[in-house]
């Protein structure tokens, strides 16, 4: 994709009107034919409700599609990069500033959270009717949990997007045992590198009906949704969707400047709409892997960070799952009339959506053993179950759109603090040099 500089030393120079306003179409016309889908797709849902659920198996298709590919992705993208890496050094840094940078997100999405709810009062006087649940989901103990987070008990678990973490974990060893056997491993190298290679082209294949698709996808779900923002719980979804925006906007901003300065913003904001939209559109980190990595080539940030966090973050970085976490939490006090704003409930309620941010989200079924850990802690009846899966069922679109754009902002916070503040300016992939990740209009 040649950029603005090029074309102007390629052709005489134009009012800005015709030739800027152009290229900026020619640059990403893809991205905003997704973005139109999308838009496409909500109204339909808004204007038709349930009956957009007809048009949902056109949405599911390239859903199975994108999480069919995931997998592999994930495996050859992080085997091969670390495979390349020049030491395990630099490995070691990349998951410790990766650690640091999830953490302090978490917290600060997790205090912007409470100081919306304790300025607009949103969770005064809510009063809603709770029913026992019928049937209580048995997911063993937490030791159980953690182990099985890791690792499976028989390789064919491990192609499954259902156990990213243990995937990812294979992939790491799989990457420091080849670069460790030196000149054994260096086929096996290229074939790892090779597999990276064909399966970013095979999303950019796939990409191509991205529009349709997700168009498809929002607009049954905006169609489902609709019958659920009533009552009590349309307070959760009037203050979760602003404050998500608001953090989504100026967050994100401040994060890219912190990252790159302000070239580091016009990168970030000119290649995130395809992450952007799959996450909105799916309701799935995961899925919005394959274009955040593809956003991430773009944008400049090394091969051997971009391929490690993006697929990491997919599972243990939320920061909108932190958001979701501290309004669950302060939704619940209000309902049995309890306090949330004092300085313990406060302190507990950061740590319990860090938790859920963090370690929860990586864990089969961590997302109801998250509800559950708010619910035993503060001493909840196990009606309250109900409430809070309802408010997570409503602000999730959201919530991970947050989550997987986030990936993306911290990946490049990540390339400053290991590569100083000209991280942009220096040759990308110096170990191993990828094939160019085309956008499927240049395929």
């Amino acid at each position: 994709m040649s950029s603005p500089a090029d074309s102007e030393l390629q052709s005489p120079a134009r009012p800005w009107s015709s030739s800027k306003f152009a290229q900026v179409l020619r640059n990403y016309r893809f991205p905003l034919f997704i973005l139109s889908g999308v838009v496409i797709g909500a109204i339909i849902g808004l204007i038709f409700g349930e009956k957009a659920a007809v048009i949902k198996p056109f949405g599911t298709l390239f859903i199975n599609m994108m999480f069919t590919l995931v997998v592999p992705l994930v495996f050859f993208s992080i085997s091969s990069a670390v495979a390349g890496m020049s030491s395990a050094t630099r490995l070691g840094k990349i998951l410790g500033s990766m650690l640091g940078i999830f953490a302090i997100t978490g917290i600060i999405a997790s205090i912007v959270m409470i100081a919306a709810l304790w300025i607009t009062k949103a969770t005064e006087g809510v009063k809603v009717e709770m029913t026992q649940p019928k049937d209580v989901e048995e997911v063993g103990s937490i030791g159980d949990q953690l182990v099985s987070t890791f690792v499976v008990d028989d390789f064919s678990k491990i192609l499954s997007a259902e156990h990213m973490l243990a995937l990812i974990v294979f992939a790491v060893i799989v990457g420091i045992a080849t670069s460790k056997i030196g000149p054994a491993g260096k086929p096996f190298a290229a074939f790892l590198h090779s597999g990276s290679e064909v399966f970013l082209k095979f999303t950019s294949i796939i990409m191509y009906y991205a529009p349709i698709g997700l168009g498809a996808y929002f607009a049954a779900l905006i169609g489902e949704l609709g019958a659920q923002l009533v009552g009590d719980y349309v307070r959760a979804f009037l203050v979760y969707y602003p404050v998500a925006i608001a953090y989504f906007i100026l967050a994100f901003t401040l994060y890219s400047f912190l990252a790159g300065g302000r070239r580091g913003i016009t990168a970030f904001w000119s290649n995130i709409i395809e992450p952007t939209a799959i996450s909105l559109g799916t309701s799935s980190s995961v899925a919005a892997i394959p274009a955040n990595l593809r956003a991430g080539k773009r944008i400049g940030v090394p091969r051997d960070i971009r391929e490690t966090i993006v697929p990491i973050g997919a599972t243990i970085h939320m920061e909108g799952s932190s958001l979701s976490a501290i309004l669950k939490i302060a939704f619940l006090f209000a309902v049995f009339g309890r306090d949330f704003f004092t300085p313990g409930n406060i302190l507990i309620g950061i740590a319990v959506a860090l938790l859920a941010g963090m370690v929860m989200a990586g864990i089969p079924s961590g997302g109801f053993i998250g509800e559950l850990m708010i619910i035993t802690l503060y001493g909840f009846p196990a009606a309250a179950l109900p409430i809070i899966q309802i408010i997570g069922t409503v602000i999730d679109p959201p919530a991970t759109t947050v989550n997987a754009v986030g990936d993306q902002a911290s990946s490049m916070m990540v390339a400053r603090v290991l590569d100083g503040k000209d991280w942009m300016d220096k040759a990308d992939d110096s170990e191993i040099s990828p094939a160019e990740v085309d956008s499927p209009e240049n395929s």
